[in-house]
């Protein structure tokens, strides 16, 4: 039988990173994640439910998370569910907790709200160093904007161009 353990989750940090290391100085972070999911109730009116996820990251990717982010910062965070179960020591009965593992994550939102792009794996981006007060000029045009001095060149668009239902492969 075939298994399949994913989960896909997009939310806020519920409280600050908390960065740890293992013996084998394996980097940990370990943070909470608030869900919200909003919808219309039978009657009309909007309705809404909170999740609370406790999320943890490994390696690279944990060092990323705790250097990034902090609590109220959104994240997307791709993972598998593990279940935990333990001892009580106070009560001697059985606790159990489910968390997600982070195996892959990305920034959302604006610069203010932690940047663009990918992380997990090693992701993040790049700092400058404290001093740089310069930044080397760039010796091509950033992607999407012409040359300086030139207008940017227009895509030709032919209108003539019909397409058929049979040309479309699926």
């Amino acid at each position: 039988m075939a298994n399949l353990n994913k989960v896909l989750l997009m939310g806020n940090l519920t409280r600050d990173p908390q960065l740890k290391y293992l013996p084998s100085q394996t980097a940990v972070v370990d943070f909470g994640l608030a869900v919200n999911r909003r919808w219309k109730g039978q009657n009309g009116e909007d309705r809404e439910e909170t999740t609370f996820v406790d999320c943890s990251a490994f390696a690279k990717t944990a060092e990323v998370i705790n250097q990034y982010f902090t609590k109220g910062k959104p994240i997307f965070i791709e993972g598998r569910l593990k279940y935990d179960t333990w001892e009580d020591k106070q009560g001697g009965g059985k606790r159990s907790k489910l968390s997600v593992v982070i195996e892959n994550f990305q920034f959302i939102g604006g610069r203010d709200g932690g940047g663009q792009g990918g992380g997990g794996g090693g992701g993040g981006g790049g700092r400058a160093h404290e001093g740089d007060d310069q930044r080397p000029e760039r010796s091509t045009p950033a992607r999407g904007q012409p040359a300086q001095g030139r207008p940017a060149p227009e895509a030709p668009f032919d209108d003539s161009q019909q397409f058929k239902d049979e040309d479309i492969p699926f």
